[in-house]
């Protein structure tokens, strides 16, 4: 990119610790490197971005080459057979057959199922606890009664507490 030989490099380096000085030189070191870095960042990106534009350009054309050799194929195909059969032929795919199609219907000696319970009558019934069989001896969970939530008596500050 840049010709910059050993020599030139160095005259930089001296005149850099003299103006700079050797104190404040590694800051500015740093510095002008991440400049650097976010040049070449940004190069790249551009440069990708040229080389995407350049790709999707060449696939147009070759598509374009692609799609008039194919026409031209199928124009000599179509015009060869039709010399020898002597009628017109059809080269494109098949028309799609839109006519509906019944299934056939099974013959079966079961009734219909009964319509679904609602979901409301599921919701409203209470849950039961199974019983847990330990070892030989079968333990059933007993029935607590429901309590209200418990709020507390006055909002936490986290300054009282000891």
């Amino acid at each position: 990119m840049f010709d910059i030989g050993v020599g030139e490099l160095l005259v930089i380096l001296i005149v850099a610790v003299i103006v700079i000085g050797p104190k404040d030189l590694p800051l500015a070191m740093r510095t002008a490197g991440r400049w650097i870095g976010k040049l070449r960042r940004v190069s790249a990106h551009f440069r990708s971005g040229i080389d995407a534009m350049v790709r999707e350009a060449e696939l147009e054309d070759m598509e374009k080459k692609w799609k008039a050799q194919n026409e031209e194929i199928m124009r000599r195909s179509a015009s060869l057979t039709e010399a020898e059969a002597g009628a017109p032929v059809m080269t494109g795919p098949p028309p799609i057959n839109t006519a509906p199609v019944e299934a056939p219907i099974a013959a079966t000696d079961t009734p219909p199922l009964p319509p679904p319970e609602p979901m409301s009558s599921f919701l409203a019934q209470p849950l039961k606890a199974a019983s847990v069989k330990v070892g030989s001896e079968a333990i059933a969970p007993e029935a607590e009664p429901l309590r209200e939530p418990m709020l507390p008596a006055r909002p936490h500050t986290g300054e009282d507490d000891v």
